[in-house]
């Protein structure tokens, strides 16, 4: 008895976790929450008209695309379809006019926080050995999606990939071409009638009606609402939120989904498991516009996060030329931040050492000048480079699998820890 008395040991409370002491109260970390959303709220109120490239004095030309109706779309091919034919019969052949998606003639136009595409363009001809494949690719294309203005309906661009396998040959040269025609057509990718396969999910304290039924995002389980693919049958946004919370990984989500996070602080939590898509930039964009809500973002502590997170803000160099509407403006970085590895004190057996690629990538952001207009990430992005460590959201989970939604959270909401 002795012995066994003397072996005993007690487990540590969980009052011990690391700066659980330093947490307020519930609800003075939602006073914190109710005056943040209320400011964010009044900026977007005063902001009576966004700022637009026609309102900007640029030393050259910018091509933005915009919804259009199946109408429309069909009008452009047909006017389109109908000079090449009368190229052909002229004896002259074909070519496309295709915008150039390329780097160079890609901007970053720091009134607006977004990347643009400018007005150069290229020749795509029929009649060169260098271009013919692409040439057929893109009539093809073009021929499928007037299919689809005729008919009305939306297919996936896996679908339109095996209308023809042996033309297109792998998925992404199908898709790029998608791109190009949207941007030759004039119109978002979504004007064609092509969405991706669903990938993003939301829960929490938001309403919404998705073609017509109405989802409750707080009874959907721990898996929460796939997003949909046709965001223009997405309406009626109703919430309570204070603010929508923003996660890279699906394993993060799932844990904040688990513990209704959401119903301790009232908040919206989406993630695109990732890398977003369309659809989720534009669901997030849409919440943000509708619901004048704040948007806080939860990445890895890697260069990779931060390029995630600056897809939302400032769009993506592969789709420059519809980031007027899928661009999210003034997204809050949250977490994980480099400065919190030491902040939070995360065990050296955590953290990983950054590869020569990802030291790399960590220099060419800070060469960005979407990152040189945010001191901040500056700052924490040259502090990651410099130390060479990286560290993933469950890192937190040393300290306890929902140290992240029972402490760290909250310890950030309540300091207003965000850059």
């Amino acid at each position: 008895m002795a012995d066994n008395k003397k072996r005993r040991r007690k487990d540590p409370p969980g009052d011990e976790l690391p700066f659980k002491n330093k947490l307020k109260p519930d609800s003075a970390i939602m006073e914190t929450l109710k005056q943040f959303s209320a400011s964010s709220s009044s900026s977007s109120a005063s902001v009576s008209q966004t700022l637009t490239l026609q309102d900007l004095s640029l030393p050259f030309r910018c091509r933005e695309v915009a919804d259009l109706s199946l109408s429309s779309v069909q009008s452009n091919i047909e006017s389109l379809i109908l000079r090449i034919a009368h190229s052909i019969l002229s004896g002259h052949g074909f070519s496309f006019d295709v915008p150039s998606r390329s780097a160079a003639n890609q901007l970053y136009v720091p009134e607006l926080d977004r990347i643009v595409l400018k007005d150069k363009s290229s020749l795509r001809p029929f009649a060169n050995i260098s271009t013919v494949r692409k040439s057929a690719i893109t009539a093809r294309i073009l021929q499928l999606i007037h299919q689809l203005c005729l008919k009305g309906i939306h297919v996936t661009k896996r679908d339109l990939f095996y209308t023809d396998v042996k033309l297109f040959q792998d998925q992404i040269q199908s898709d790029a071409v998608l791109d190009d025609v949207s941007c030759m057509l004039g119109c978002t990718r979504s004007s064609l009638n092509v969405v991706a396969a669903e990938k993003g999910v939301v829960v929490g304290r938001l309403i919404f009606s998705d073609n017509g039924d109405m989802i409750d995002c707080t009874k959907m389980g721990m898996g929460g609402k796939a997003i949909p693919p046709n965001i223009d049958r997405v309406g009626d946004m109703q919430s309570d939120a204070l603010f929508i919370l923003l996660v890279e990984k699906d394993a993060a989500y799932m844990r904040l989904a688990e513990d209704r996070f959401y119903n301790r602080f009232p908040c919206i939590i989406v993630t695109a498991k990732g890398q977003p898509d369309v659809s989720t930039r534009l669901f997030l964009r849409k919440m943000k516009i509708e619901l004048k809500l704040p948007v806080l973002a939860l990445v890895d502590s890697d260069p990779y996060g931060l390029k995630i997170l600056s897809v939302y803000g400032c769009g993506s160099k592969n789709m420059s030329y519809d980031s007027a509407n899928l661009t999210t403006p003034d997204i809050k970085w949250l977490g994980v931040r480099p400065s919190d590895l030491d902040k939070y004190k995360i065990p050296e057996q955590c953290r990983l050492p950054m590869t020569e690629q990802d030291i790399k990538t960590g220099k060419d952001l800070l060469e960005e000048d979407f990152v040189k207009k945010n001191p901040g990430w500056v700052e924490e992005l040259t502090l990651m480079v410099k130390t060479k460590q990286k560290a993933e959201i469950q890192a937190l989970s040393t300290f306890g699998f929902q140290y992240l939604s029972e402490v760290y959270l909250p310890l950030k909401l309540q300091q207003k820890d965000w850059l």
